[in-house]
């Protein structure tokens, strides 16, 4: 199995995160997959975002779940980023908070993995597991998706709902026997935070394949994972990191 790149809420570091020009970005740079945010709106839409609440990025501000998606649409998703090299305040200012559909749109014309975080540790939003599992459903995508999250319980709940959904637990630190842990649980992967992983990498030995690290920006420490057979990771740099494991790939197919 060779190594994946994800795509950290599109290319982020370089273009306004959770977008579909961030997303666009990204698949144009080659990832193997990407990863987004879900949260609901008060009118049950699900919609792409990371923070529950909109003032950080956008021009709106507000929670969410307190907010119709006729009103969060009319959102700029693009304009707070004006300190980033790339920006362009009239393309940018155009981004919307995108739908889970729009994503699935993208994803499914290229066919790569799509990474779905459900933000249930702040608020609790009643049915999203059955929502997003329905519109993934409807796409006929839910063996190239991954449901993660911090919230254990909102990853039970899709367990229960869809038996064969692949799972994957969020967590800053790896497990002392993560193993164990993913056995219990029935997760199909664990998603660590790289400090933890390069500070802990005898706990992953084994089960490499199924560690998706985040999030990766430098490429001295993407190098130390890749040597710790770490084989999925995830970054804000796209552009960055994908060519870095196209040499790796090479070099593995030399020896």
């Amino acid at each position: 199995m060779h190594t994946k790149v994800y795509g950290h809420r599109g290319a982020m570091g370089e273009y306004p995160e959770n977008t579909m020009l961030a997303f666009q970005k990204a698949v144009d740079a080659g990832v193997d997959g990407l990863e987004i945010d879900v949260h609901l709106t008060r009118d049950g839409e699900v919609v792409v975002i990371h923070d529950e609440h909109v003032d950080r990025t956008t021009d709106g501000s507000g929670a969410v779940k307190d907010m119709s998606f006729h009103t969060l649409r009319r959102l700029s998703a693009g304009c707070s980023f004006g300190t980033f090299e790339k920006y362009d305040p009239v393309m940018w200012g155009q981004e919307r908070i995108p739908t889970l559909e729009e994503v699935m749109e993208l994803v499914a014309n290229h066919d790569i993995d799509l990474n779905i975080e459900l933000k249930t540790n702040v608020y609790e939003y009643e049915g999203i597991e059955e929502k997003v599992r329905d519109i993934v459903r409807e796409y006929g995508y839910s063996d190239k998706v991954i449901y993660s999250s911090f919230h254990l319980p909102s990853l039970l709940r899709m367990q229960a709902i869809d038996p064969e959904a692949r799972i994957a637990w969020l967590t800053s630190k790896v497990p002392l026997w993560p193993i164990d842990h993913m056995e219990e649980l029935s997760l199909e992967a664990l998603h660590v935070g790289y400090r933890s992983i390069l500070k802990h990498p005898g706990r992953i030995t084994g089960i490499e394949d199924r560690i998706r690290v985040w999030t990766v920006n430098e490429v001295w420490e993407a190098e130390k994972l890749l040597d710790h057979g770490v084989q999925t990771l995830m970054t804000n740099y796209p552009e960055k990191m994908t060519p870095l494991v196209e040499r790796e790939k090479k070099k593995i197919g030399h020896m």
